[in-house]
């Protein structure tokens, strides 16, 4: 059996099983195109070694090549598709820790200043506006905001409904007063259309609006903006670091308030719509004000005084 036949039916198997599967397919179909017309089970180390290591230094999508091919392998030995998986046996170190980039209020004022017509491509300026307002404001992950439907956005009781995402979980999301009029006035200059598009956000032809159209805006955003690290980091930052900046800002204020930081981030976890804490943990850069309001409390603590 060849390589591409053995791949789709180790994906029909794990759809079956209720799993999405869409990064591990992307890696699977991929690294079958890469192998080309042969079997399983003639693929060579040196072929493996080359994919996983593709033309930079070793980051976590290396380690998530290497496990969905693990995977695959074990099925493929398993039902005699493959005699000996041909993956290293360890996966290598990842040299570099990935650092999200956090935005400042500034920046944040420069991006959304830097929406205009002759950037925007096929969205309005009031979609894509909307669209970095509603990111940032209810920290959701961009596939979230790009499914939301007229029927998930209910603004008498300023709540979204975010259906089905990441874990397969179905959350509401509290917005304020602010982001719920930004979303009002979208709505009322975008109403909703007839047929089966009954999306919340669409293009300019009334279509649905695709990530990468908005990724490559947003770059273009941030070229105009003059927003780019200067940390020597390996990315420059993303849309989706809006929602570590969002978390990030909102343990600021939570700080600045003096409010319980052990129950707080139980509801940020959750309205994140993280598994668990340790998820969360990721958000949380340390900024300099984080640090300072941390070494404050730290000082309360120290020193006599209200403390958690």
């Amino acid at each position: 059996m060849r390589l591409s036949q053995a791949v789709e039916q180790y994906l029909m198997l794990k759809r079956s099983l209720g799993f999405r599967y869409r990064s591990e397919s992307k890696v699977l179909k991929a690294f079958s195109r890469t192998m080309g017309r042969i079997s399983a089970d003639q693929v060579k180390p040196k072929a493996v070694r080359a994919f996983l290591d593709g033309r930079g230094m070793v980051t976590r999508n290396w380690i998530c090549k290497w496990t969905a091919l693990r995977v695959f392998y074990r099925f493929a030995i398993a039902r005699g598709l493959a005699c000996r998986s041909p993956l290293p046996e360890h996966a290598p170190k990842v040299g570099q820790t990935f650092t999200p980039y956090i935005y400042s209020q500034h920046e944040l004022q420069r991006l959304l200043g830097a929406i205009k017509p002759e950037r925007t491509k096929c969205l309005s300026v009031d979609t894509m506006r909307t669209l970095v307002l509603l990111l940032y404001g209810a920290g959701l992950r961009l596939s979230e905001a790009l499914n939301l439907e007229e029927r998930d956005v209910d603004l008498d009781e300023q709540l979204l409904c975010v259906r089905c995402s990441k874990f397969f979980k179905t959350r509401w999301v509290p917005i304020g007063p602010k982001l719920n009029k930004v979303l009002a006035d979208y709505q009322h200059k975008h109403p909703a259309v007839g047929g089966s598009n009954r999306r919340f956000f669409r293009t300019d032809k009334g279509t649905p609006v695709r990530g990468y159209t908005v990724q490559s805006i947003f770059r273009l955003l941030c070229l105009a903006a003059e927003v780019k690290r200067t940390d020597g980091a390996r990315y420059q930052p993303r849309l989706h670091d809006l929602r570590h900046a969002a978390a990030v800002h909102r343990l600021e204020a939570w700080y600045r308030e003096g409010a319980d930081m052990q129950g707080r981030l139980t509801q940020l976890s959750a309205y994140l719509g993280h598994a668990n804490l340790a998820s969360t943990q990721k958000y949380l850069t340390l900024t300099p004000e984080l640090a300072a309001q941390a070494s404050a409390r730290f000082a309360r603590y120290v020193w006599g005084g209200d403390h958690e």
